[in-house]
């Protein structure tokens, strides 16, 4: 890092944003300005890194090293790049359908060999630029351009896959909650390891309202719940619910009801390495469990780009190579004339 004081203004580009007036990425592209302030790093040590989609376009806005790639390819590229340039702070932006349907294989494997990136992954459970076909992660029976009578499929849910892959990060937050945003992304930016973000986003005009079971002010709080290391699992407008060991399972009671007290409540604990909570409090969905924002899991761990260079230095020091040229040369090699 270097010693200088960066406002968000340095993180912004100079390209008008090209959203729809109340989209949530616009809230989203605020928030990470002012997290990459925060911690301090140089836009020309940022790289950002995109496929194809309405969130895609996000590289534009930043006053940082960019790439808008193709459809479904920038986790490769964010993984090439990153391995190349070590040095290099890089986030990887996509949206739902982007980055889980033709990249869900590379999604998969960044985040199993723990690539040292940030992914940032719009969740707004539609096909936005493409004009409102359904995603992977839209629920079972949605109606869209592509689904007129529903779909018949169960979603993905971002969380199971990163933990399916066995990944030591994961974080959600909501457009609306600007705080929560912001805590998320510098966690994620401090991370060492892949660090996956899912942000629930409104799109405005092909599925307007999608999350407002759990976003809307009046029921926010009580569906919802900002998880916090080494603080009670508490939520509600009062404060006076909380989350309880029931057997395997999880359960939310009412504080000083049933004979449940303050002691009763579990204690989040991000850093623990078993995944085993993490899983269950990343899976509540706002019904019959509120649905958990903020850092779920952050749990340090090798690293691919840290594993790769040991390796290199291990077989240079001893194959005598000094050079790229040398290791090519050192096998057997032929001319073609």
């Amino acid at each position: 890092m270097e010693d200088i004081k960066f406002t968000p203004a340095n993180y912004k580009s100079d390209q008008a944003v090209r959203w729809c007036p109340g989209c949530g990425d616009h809230a989203i592209l605020n928030t990470l300005h002012k997290a990459m302030a925060s911690i301090g790093v140089p836009p020309h040590k940022m790289a950002v890194i995109s496929g194809i989609g309405c969130s895609s376009r996000l590289p534009y806005y930043m006053n940082t090293y960019g790439f808008h790639t193709i459809h479904g390819r920038a986790a490769a590229i964010a993984t090439g790049f990153k391995v190349a340039n070590p040095e290099m702070t890089v986030w990887q932006i996509s949206g739902d359908g982007d980055g889980l349907a033709i990249c869900g294989n590379h999604f998969i494997h960044a985040v199993r060999r723990n690539i040292d990136i940030n992914i940032l992954l719009f969740n707004n459970k539609i096909y936005g630029l493409t004009k409102g076909q359904y995603s992977p992660t839209s629920d079972r029976g949605f109606v869209s351009k592509s689904s007129p009578y529903g779909t018949t499929e169960d979603p993905f849910i971002p969380a199971e896959l990163v933990f399916g892959a066995r990944g030591n990060f994961f974080a959600r937050s909501i457009d609306v909650e600007l705080q929560v945003n912001q805590e998320v992304l510098t966690a994620a930016q401090q991370h060492k390891g892949t660090s996956v973000v899912e942000m629930l986003c409104n799109c405005v005009i092909w599925n307007h309202g999608i999350h407002d079971f759990i976003t809307d002010r009046e029921n926010r709080a009580e569906r919802t719940i900002h998880l916090v290391h080494g603080e009670k699992m508490l939520f509600g407008k009062e404060k006076n619910k909380g989350l309880v060991r029931d057997g395997f399972l999880l359960k939310a009671v009412e504080i000083g009801k049933d004979g449940y007290t303050i002691d009763d409540v579990l204690v989040h604990d991000a850093h623990t390495k078993s995944n085993f909570l993490h899983q269950q409090l990343a899976m509540m969905d706002g019904h019959e469990l509120p649905l958990a924002i903020g850092i779920i899991r952050d749990v340090e761990g090798l690293t691919y780009n840290d594993e790769i260079d040991k390796q290199v230095e291990t077989v240079r020091a001893k194959k005598g190579f000094a050079t790229l040229r040398d290791m090519v040369l050192a096998g057997e090699t032929w001319t073609v004339e």
